[in-house]
């Protein structure tokens, strides 16, 4: 499959194995995530043992359900670390552990409506900040953040110097400070 310039490795890793359940795109996602996805089970009070069974029971299910993917809806990142977190918590539910507040960052799954509402004026006041960038700061700034792409890769597609790849992803997040700061 050619990489598509809009989306990351792994999210062409996740649709080989989703498309043509391809085992080396599986192995390039389980050597990506693995070690970060213990890493968080650790953090969340796990054992490494303990952490490292259900990393195998999170990737298991990112094989058996990777048509369930759409990268329209979530990045891969967020869909397995979710995946993992809705592990993690049944474990702890099934040893009747007290479930840590701190360790996933993630939102409750069921926001109240004054959140919604919160996070939507937020992404539309981003939205509006990011259109009214330049649009070579705005380019750089979507692959890098979106698009899930390192500063290299984004040098690497777009031709541009490493130097100014990172100049302009830079200017163009102080840009977007500045414009959203009466946000906080």
């Amino acid at each position: 499959m050619p990489a598509d310039p809009e989306f990351s490795a792994q999210t062409v890793w996740m649709l080989a194995v989703r498309d043509r359940r391809d085992r080396a795109a599986f192995e390039a996602l389980f050597d990506d995530f693995a070690p970060r996805l213990k890493g968080f089970m650790m953090r969340g009070g796990m054992g490494a043992a303990q952490a490292e069974e259900i990393v195998q029971e999170v990737m298991l299910t990112v094989w058996r359900k990777a048509s369930m993917y759409d990268p329209a809806r979530a990045q891969v990142a967020a869909w397995i670390y979710q995946i993992a977190r809705n592990r993690q918590i049944d474990v702890i539910r099934k040893e009747r552990r007290p479930v840590p507040e701190d360790i996933g960052g993630f939102p409750d799954p069921e926001p109240d409506g004054g959140q919604v509402l919160a996070v939507e004026q937020e992404a539309g006041a981003l939205k509006e900040a990011l259109a009214r960038l330049k649009p070579a700061q705005r380019e750089v700034i979507e692959k890098a953040y979106m698009g899930e792409l390192t500063h290299q890769e984004i040098s690497d597609q777009t031709g541009l110097p490493l130097g100014t790849i990172k100049s302009r992803i830079r200017l163009g997040l102080e840009r977007l400070r500045h414009e959203l700061k009466d946000m906080r």
